[in-house]
């Protein structure tokens, strides 16, 4: 399954395209192959014509197995696309065909990857990267029900812990703008859990914003955040 985010390091946004499903073929694949395109961003057709490229590469560079598309990258005017094989032989050759009369700019590489570190450092979602891609699936979801996302509204999130003892130690250090507490939730998903409300829109700045605001707090008390729900929002005029 692929799924796509945005990270931002060193004040440079990256838009990662990663199979969060490929590390099954871990013991199969020993090397990364990688291919490096530029593109003109500000030529809408141009990366247009590029997305079509990249889908022609993937399906033409894993015919019968011969490699595994993990994710790509995006930064600035140059895309990164990133595959795992045990041999590049045959891959380049297939690179330069398919690439052949495009006129776009790329490089080719390999490297020796056998614990597939940069799958899992560089493409891979951390924890919170996740929650961020979750949390844009239900604004989708929202959006396609029609629902008023810029109306505020009561938004609640869930965190659960281990023991007790760091669910009191959260409420007991409980000061986060804009959060308050709402009830607890001790069920077989959410043992040790509680629900915190905060009144706001649902924009994916806005819920990015809040889910990073109260991140931190939880993984100090070794919690688990769990997510958020809210309740539809319909224009009176649908």
């Amino acid at each position: 399954m692929r799924e796509v985010f945005l990270r931002t390091e060193d004040l440079q946004t990256t838009k990662i395209e990663v199979d969060v499903d490929a590390i099954g073929y871990k013991n199969r694949f020993a090397w990364l192959f990688s291919i490096f395109v530029k593109h003109e961003t500000s030529q809408t057709n141009r990366y247009e014509e590029f997305l079509e490229i990249k889908e022609t590469l993937i399906i033409s560079l894993t015919h019968n197995d011969k490699a595994k598309y993990v994710g790509s990258r995006k930064i600035g005017e140059w895309s990164e696309i990133y595959f795992y094989t045990s041999t590049s032989k045959e891959l380049n050759q297939i690179v330069a065909t398919v690439l052949k009369g495009t006129n776009f700019i790329y490089e080719s590489n390999v490297v020796k990857d056998i614990q597939w570190n940069f799958y899992q450092h560089e493409l891979f979602p951390t924890e919170l990267e996740y929650h961020h891609i979750t949390s844009d699936k239900i604004i989708e979801q929202l959006k396609d029900e029609g629902d008023m996302l810029d109306t505020p509204r009561d938004v609640e999130h869930y965190i659960s812990f281990d023991t007790p003892t760091q669910k009191q130690r959260f409420l007991d250090n409980l000061n986060i703008d804009g959060f308050k507490y709402k009830d607890d939730i001790d069920t077989d998903e959410f043992e040790h859990g509680i629900a915190l409300v905060c009144f706001q829109p649902i924009t994916n700045d806005i819920m990015k914003n809040n889910i990073q605001k109260i991140y931190p707090h939880i993984k100090k008390e070794n919690g688990y955040y769990e997510g958020w729900s809210t309740l539809l929002v319909e224009d009176e005029e649908i």
